[in-house]
């Protein structure tokens, strides 16, 4: 329990994920990097800021803070050298070297598709999301997607429709809910075997830069991305492109013309995406 302390510690220090990232491949345990002298550190670097980040000991209170937390509220904490943590976001090359989850653990590591797209979607990209996800879901295929209202949602709903797997990937702690109004969707992915899952210390609250650091987990934990409906800047679009230099495969629906809530996924087909009209799209291709 006591090493755990130094894990929250490090990624809680303000520092891009992949410098961490090499911080552990080097040291190996970050209870090392923490014990870590001055004389040691600038051997290690000449940034002036990293040493002063590494050498401030103020953020150990706060990561024992966040453990009290996660331990009141029953939240898992996965590192990154942990058998459990999941595999294909040990892919990318700025994966999260904590997580935070809360429910089914088993779901981290299953065969899984996301889905993304508008909060401020069409009653037809709604149908569209809940349609895809439950018939993905009768074929025993984990729904990922971030809980927002619009197509997130849908999706999510589509996966319960079906008693099927979902994971949720918020921009918040796993027990600050966001949006509010999914709080009930929240309670239902917890009491039907899903998992809440985030990057953030458990009651973290929402703020507009952390959905696109999210929207990586989104992409690394799955094989496949689908969007469904998207404008050309919008978080599902930073979703499909992170996707991308994952190297996965990203799916889009094609959508009305003279909308603009379907211009970011028709651009998508345009670029290369792969147009999706049916089940067999996804699942063979």
């Amino acid at each position: 329990m006591e090493d755990i302390i130094y894990w929250i510690w490090l990624s809680i220090l303000n520092l891009k994920p992949i410098e961490k990232i090499k911080l552990i491949e080097y040291f190996k345990e970050p209870k090392v990097i923490y014990k870590l002298s001055l004389k040691e550190l600038e051997k290690l670097t000449d940034s002036k800021e990293l040493m002063q980040k590494l050498i401030d000991k103020n953020k150990k209170k706060e990561a024992y803070k966040i453990l009290e937390e996660a331990t009141k509220n029953k939240v898992k904490i996965i590192t990154c050298n942990n058998p459990i943590y999941p595999k294909r976001l040990k892919q990318i090359y700025d994966y999260p070297i904590v997580l935070y989850a809360k429910g089914n653990l088993k779901l981290l590591n299953e065969k899984s598709i996301t889905i993304v797209g508008s909060r401020n979607c069409s009653e037809y990209g709604k149908y569209v999301s809940e349609k895809f996800s439950y018939l993905l879901s009768q074929k025993n295929i984990c729904i990922v997607s971030g809980m927002a209202k619009g197509i997130d949602a849908s999706a999510h709903k589509g996966a319960l429709l079906a008693k099927g797997k979902t994971i949720v990937v918020l921009g918040s702690g796993v027990n600050n809910i966001y949006p509010l109004e999914n709080k009930k969707l929240y309670e239902d992915i917890l009491n039907n075997n899903g998992l809440i899952l985030s990057e953030y210390g458990v009651n973290t609250k929402p703020t507009p830069e952390k959905f696109p650091e999210r929207n990586r987990i989104l992409s690394g934990l799955s094989e496949k991305i689908l969007v469904v409906e998207a404008s050309r800047k919008s978080g599902s679009i930073i979703t499909a492109n992170q996707a991308i230099e994952q190297g996965k495969n990203v799916y889009a629906i094609p959508g009305n013309i003279t909308s603009s809530k379907s211009s970011g996924t028709n651009e998508l087909i345009k670029d290369g995406a792969i147009l999706v009209s049916s089940l067999e799209d996804i699942l063979y291709l």
